[in-house]
C-alpha cells in the first residue's frame, strides 16, 4: 500500500491470529511462517485492525485508554506490520 490514509482500514492477513499467551503473559502473532511477539504498542493497535474500522477511529480508540496517542505514531506501528506481512488493507 503507498499512503497510509485515516480512512485506511487494516486487518490482519488471512492465517494470522492475535492471542494471548499465559505461560510468556503476552500478545503473540501467529501465522504459517512462525512467531512473533508484539510490543504492547503493537498489541494494542493490532486488537482493532478487524477490516471494518479505519486509521481515524482506530487512533481515536487507543486516545480513549492512552493519552497522546498521535495518528502518525498509528501509522508508523502499521507501515511495520504491513512490513512484516502480517496486516493487510480491505
Amino acid at each position: 500500500m503507498g499512503t497510509i490514509g485515516l480512512d485506511s482500514t487494516p486487518r490482519l492477513r488471512r492465517g494470522v491470529r492475535l492471542t494471548y499467551d499465559k505461560t510468556r503473559e503476552t500478545h503473540v502473532l501467529l501465522f504459517p511462517e512462525g512467531v512473533l511477539v508484539p510490543n504492547g504498542t503493537a498489541a494494542a493497535v493490532l486488537k482493532l485492525c478487524d477490516g471494518v474500522a479505519t486509521v481515524a477511529e482506530i487512533t481515536a480508540e487507543l486516545g480513549r485508554d492512552y493519552e497522546g496517542v498521535r495518528v502518525e505514531d498509528v501509522r508508523n506501528v502499521l507501515t511495520r506490520l504491513e512490513e512484516r506481512r502480517v496486516v493487510q488493507w480491505t
